[in-house]
């Protein structure tokens, strides 16, 4: 009877210890706050551990959809007829900024303004020297220095390239009609980085690179950014208050399965390269890990919106995290 009753016991403490584990992985642009939030949660949360891979918008997708994650990280959006093709549910997470970093020597960070053609034409391999008359003509007080320009871009599938193709799209009609948007295009011109370090790591060791990237990213490495032409025809440089300028022309309330570009909006402070990231989740999932994940969503949109703004990331307004706790 004493076995009985320790094995018993023994069973109860096993039960009690179990783990809920909520995995997720996707898109590289906002993986340093989802990193931060993870732990901290898992840390803040006995029995429930939160992982987060950094693998890249397409990669995340796809293991959404084979249902080897919990939760995948994207900043392509899905639209409301693709999310229910794929028995998907996709909300807002974050906004943030994809900027343009530049290796430059002698330039100081922000003092090279690039306008909206000339970004085109360079990604276009129109322009492919720095001391290019375009470039001269809008930066009269830099020397720049007659060195060849090299093009980074991304080598993955990425949402980070979706919101850059994106924005080039939508300033130059050639880029539209011969590249066009998305995750993953055929570059005209460039080299591929790996997820957004990737880039990063080939601007800072490559004089006279351009690369796009999550600002965090830039900020962590160092890196030289760009001062842009947006919709109003101002050059503003990147930041919280740029990016949130951007993210306020949001209408949420009409945005079919909460689509939403913020590209190129209107606004004198807006930055022009702003995107959403989101998090997709699959709609089969069993009740109890719905109800664990619903926990730490929550957590994420109260608690945890002080992190992302440490790191640069616009935390969704509440009206907004009322319409996602609806829809979640």
């Amino acid at each position: 009877m004493l076995k009985n009753t320790i094995i018993s016991l023994l069973g109860i403490a096993t039960l009690a210890q179990a783990d809920t584990t909520i995995t997720g992985a996707g898109a590289s642009f906002p993986a340093p706050v989802y990193q931060k939030w993870t732990y901290a949660y898992t840390q803040a949360t006995p029995g429930t551990t939160v992982t987060y891979q950094s693998v890249g918008s397409g990669v995340g997708l796809n293991q959404i959809k084979s249902g080897t994650i919990d939760f995948a990280g994207s900043d392509n959006p899905l639209t409301a007829e693709q999310q229910e093709e794929a028995g998907l549910t996709m909300v807002p997470m974050l906004t943030g900024g994809v900027v343009v970093i530049v290796n430059l020597p002698g330039v100081k960070s922000g003092a090279l303004k690039l306008s909206r053609k000339v970004l085109a034409d360079i990604y276009l391999g129109k322009i492919t020297a720095w001391n290019d008359k375009a470039i001269a003509a809008l930066n009269p007080g830099i020397k720049l220095p007659k060195l060849k320009i090299t093009v980074v871009r991304r080598a993955d599938s990425s949402g980070t390239s979706f919101i850059f193709t994106n924005y080039l799209s939508k300033i130059s009609p050639e880029w539209k009609s011969k590249v066009g948007q998305g995750a993953a295009v055929k570059w005209p011109v460039g080299i591929g980085g790996n997820k957004n370090p990737g880039v990063c790591n080939n601007v800072a060791k490559i004089r006279g690179a351009i690369g796009y990237t999550e600002y965090t990213y830039a900020v962590e490495a160092k890196l030289n950014c760009a001062t842009l032409e947006n919709a109003d025809g101002q050059y503003v440089r990147p930041g919280l208050e740029t990016f949130s300028a951007s993210a306020a022309s949001a209408d949420w309330k009409n945005a079919p399965g909460f689509y939403m570009e913020l590209t190129n909006v209107p606004g004198a402070k807006s930055w022009p390269i702003t995107g959403v990231t989101y998090i997709l989740l699959r709609n089969d999932t069993p009740a109890d890990k719905k109800a664990a994940m619903g926990k730490y969503f929550k957590w994420c949109f109260t608690q945890g919106a002080a992190q992302a703004t440490k790191l640069n990331y616009v935390a969704l307004p509440a009206e907004v995290v009322k319409l996602v706790s609806e829809k979640l």
